[in-house]
């Protein structure tokens, strides 16, 4: 986007537009806002950071930008709302506000942030929650190296369908850790399972055609326990600081795979004890759960957007419940596994009071050991048109995490896996 900006009061929070080009302008006249979904609200100052480097700027289709006046009316504006995408490490705290055409179509399965001009740069919303973001900094990835990388990888490791399959991923849809097999290091994506035990409202891999576009196509086949065995083992053995993940954004449910999961691991495991086994999941299916925490993984990172039974059962759509859950959770626990809640994070649904006095409850019955904030990337209208309606009393994001590490002091909150 080319940005052309008026000459703004250097310290106004100010409302920006786009026109239909892309071209992005400021209003002097009107401060910047944000929505948490119920209301429209001015922002300030220690709402904003300013833009990440490797964050996005977009405008959004078919949608009016707004601002307030100085008498605090919200008022649209004759241009197109802007919102930030904000790179992994970084939490948004405010929706962007707009005003939606009646026959806008839906958007794109992004994590739309509130944006803003302050201090003549473009901010955003939001809140560092993991300082090793600089991993997964997008500079680090998709480099002139990585097709030779590519190329080597595949000679140590031929007719392997699951490496052509990253080898895809990585190229197309330019996934960091499907990437990280071939660059060799940190957390690399074993994906194995085709099919899932949920319909998720955001799944990034194979929505309802009345939805809105997958941004990846998931994995057509199930790989064989030698395919991932020697993935697995080839990243632990080799990478610095590894971690190898299954239940990938390229795959349904991994559990449904547990037989070859489990084979595969304790073919890896008597190859080297090196680097981490990590799961990501809904934990929905707790006897292969059990299954796969009994043959050695390591830390399991589950996939969770409420601990109300209503709000869970109305995003994931599953054949399966909360209470299924958190029996899982309680077993992987119990059995040593570090385990993460992946929280599907939406300012002004997850910071209602009645949502986070939920979370309390369920960290005194689950004491998992990290909270991973994402952001949840989908059309923030039809989130809240498809889910229970919230109190419309919000926490704020900033209070939400400030009185979860308060109440829960053991409990690490962040964006990523760590190997300790």
């Amino acid at each position: 986007m080319k940005n052309k900006k008026n000459t703004p009061r250097r310290h106004d929070i100010t409302a920006l537009y786009a026109d239909e080009d892309g071209n992005i302008f400021d209003v002097p006249n009107l401060r910047g806002v944000g929505s948490n979904g119920a209301a429209i609200v001015p922002l300030k100052a220690d709402d904003l950071i300013l833009l990440p480097e490797g964050a996005d700027v977009m405008f959004l289709p078919q949608r009016n930008a707004v601002g307030m006046t100085k008498a605090g009316v919200f008022l649209p504006v004759a241009g197109r709302a802007v919102a930030a995408i904000l790179p992994p490490g970084y939490t948004r705290t405010f929706l962007p506000a707009f005003v939606r055409d009646d026959d806008a179509a839906m958007l794109p399965l992004y994590g739309y942030t509130a944006a803003v001009l302050y201090k003549d740069d473009i901010y955003a919303a939001a809140i560092l929650t993991d300082s090793d973001a600089e991993r997964w900094n997008p500079l680090s990835y998709n480099t002139k190296s990585l097709s030779k990388l590519i190329a080597q990888t595949k000679k140590r490791l031929p007719n392997n369908r699951l490496v052509e399959h990253l080898a895809h991923c990585s190229r197309q849809w330019h996934c960091t850790t499907a990437q990280n097999l071939f660059y060799g290091r940190f957390e690399a994506g074993v994906p194995t399972s085709p099919v899932c035990n949920a319909n998720c409202l955001g799944c990034i891999s194979l929505q309802a055609a009345q939805c809105c576009p997958s941004p990846q196509n998931r994995i057509n086949f199930s790989p064989t326990v030698q395919e991932i065995a020697d993935v697995g083992a080839y990243h632990l053995c080799e990478a610095f600081d590894p971690i190898i993940s299954f239940g990938q954004g390229c795959e349904g449910e991994p559990s449904l795979n547990a037989d070859n999961i489990v084979a595969a691991v304790r073919l890896i495991r008597q190859k080297t004890s090196r680097g981490i086994i990590n799961m990501n999941t809904n934990a929905g299916n707790t006897a292969n759960i059990k299954k796969i925490v009994d043959a050695g993984l390591n830390s399991m990172r589950v996939s969770i957007i409420s601990a109300r039974d209503d709000s869970y059962d109305a995003y994931y759509r599953a054949a399966y419940t909360l209470a299924d859950v958190k029996a899982s959770l309680k077993y992987a626990l119990a059995k040593g596994v570090h385990i993460s809640l992946n929280l599907l994070y939406m300012p002004g649904f997850t910071d209602d009071e009645r949502e986070a006095g939920a979370w309390e409850e369920f960290f005194a019955a689950c004491p998992v050991n990290m909270v991973q904030i994402r952001n949840l990337n989908i059309d923030p209208d039809y989130f809240f048109q498809m889910m229970p309606t919230v109190s419309g009393n919000a926490r704020t994001t900033k209070t939400f995490l400030r009185q979860l590490g308060e109440k829960f002091p053991a409990i690490r909150v962040g964006s990523f896996t760590h190997s300790n």
